[in-house]
């Protein structure tokens, strides 16, 4: 029996996480945690009946240790209560799916108390990779990604027996290494519901025009960045830290039907892809089960009736915000902190109808203009440079 911790249950790859462990009699949840939506909680408390259930909301938590008086587990709030589903004793995997910086502290802490990591929070290791990744091969965890890319980046490198790279016992990615033996990782993107507009026809756009993605259903954070690219921007940095490949050796190629989920080429030319329907319960159970593979309900790829796959270069200067998040890679410390906070502030104003659409990349460029890097940044330093970057876009 697999027992399990869902950090963000009640979001879109929490949601589905909790629909494969309906399907399974193998996997047990010891502990759920969310932002505000106590109805779907207490939904997901009753069916799953974990020993600990986290509301970041002190108000709703109370509201919902009311609602759930007659179960046995516990209720808790805030970062306290996330630190507590986090390190819950009889979890053995952490599924890390809380939106932004917030999933930082909860993911170090699973870590501190040895527990795998199935990470779907990318903030995580943009903004603290130099931390996260030496903690867990320290304390011999696994980095286990839940991305489509990133999971299918992490199955095209499992495949490769006998490569160079670290054995699970060794902690992090599982047969990632150093990037030894990677010539070059081509992650794939669908190039969002704007794609193949130039920056003059984006002017008008609206959120409900962004929220609009051809192929996957995601949260609204997720699925505004994803029409800017400042997510395949976030997924570029946090590939760098999981794999050990320089930025330089990331390529992005624009894959619209999203079948193709990402690619590995090895230094001997051959390239290996992961290919599947866009279906996020793939890689959530791959992280669960791995290095097992078990059966999956689901759609299946018809490449009688698919046709053609299709492939373009990224228009890095209409979608400037993946050529902000490079630059910010490459410059590294503290900046990708500055890229990802100055993204969620400008993302939040822009779905609350407050900023323009193109207002979103000039904000973060704003921001990493002004910023002074720290090199090696603290966890707490980590925090300070998101807090003071808000305050410096309030301001501005």
């Amino acid at each position: 029996m697999k027992k399990i911790s869902v950090l963000g249950s009640t979001g879109s790859i929490g949601t589905q996480t909790l629909a494969i462990v309906r399907e399974r009699k193998d996997i047990r949840v010891t502990a759920l945690a969310a932002a505000r939506n106590i109805a779907l909680l207490e939904t997901q408390i009753r069916e799953f009946m974990p020993k600990v259930a986290c509301v970041w909301d002190e108000e709703k938590a109370a509201e919902l240790k009311t609602a759930v008086a007659d179960l046995p587990g516990r209720v808790v709030s805030g970062m306290d209560g996330l630190l507590e589903a986090a390190t819950e004793q009889e979890a053995q995997i952490v599924v890390t799916a809380v939106v932004g910086m917030i999933g930082i502290r909860p993911t170090v802490a699973a870590i501190m108390a040895g527990k795998d990591i199935a990470l779907a929070n990318k903030e995580t290791l943009v903004t603290a990779g130099h931390i996260i990744m030496p903690l867990a091969k320290e304390k011999r965890v696994r980095i286990l990604p839940v991305d489509s890319e990133h999971s299918a980046i992490f199955q095209c490198l499992a495949s490769c027996a006998g490569r160079t790279g670290s054995s699970d016992c060794e902690g992090g990615v599982p047969g990632a290494g150093d990037g030894r033996g990677i010539e070059r990782i081509l992650l794939t993107a669908s190039g969002g519901p704007f794609r193949g507009r130039k920056r003059e026809e984006l002017t008008d756009i609206r959120p409900e025009d962004a929220l609009r993605h051809p192929n996957w259903n995601m949260g609204v954070k997720v699925t505004i960045d994803s029409s800017t690219m400042a997510n395949k921007g976030l997924e570029v940095m946090e590939a760098g830290w999981l794999f050990g490949v320089p930025l330089s050796r990331i390529q992005v190629v624009i894959q619209p039907k999203s079948i193709i989920h990402s690619m590995v080429e090895f230094e001997d030319g051959a390239v290996l892809a992961q290919l599947g329907v866009p279906d996020m319960k793939l890689p959530i159970q791959y992280a669960l089960s791995y290095p097992d593979r078990l059966p999956l309900k689901g759609e299946r790829l018809d490449f009688w009736t698919m046709g053609q796959i299709t492939f373009e270069k990224p228009d890095f200067d209409t979608f400037r915000a993946l050529t902000l998040a490079y630059e910010a890679g490459r410059t590294g410390g503290s900046m990708p902190t500055v890229f990802n906070a100055a993204n969620e502030y400008a993302v939040a104003r822009f779905a609350e109808g407050r900023a323009a659409y193109l207002d979103i990349p000039e904000m973060i460029e704003k921001a990493m203009r002004r910023h002074r890097v720290i090199p090696d940044p603290s966890l707490e330093e980590i925090l300070e440079t998101e807090q003071e970057t808000y305050e410096f876009l309030r301001n501005a």
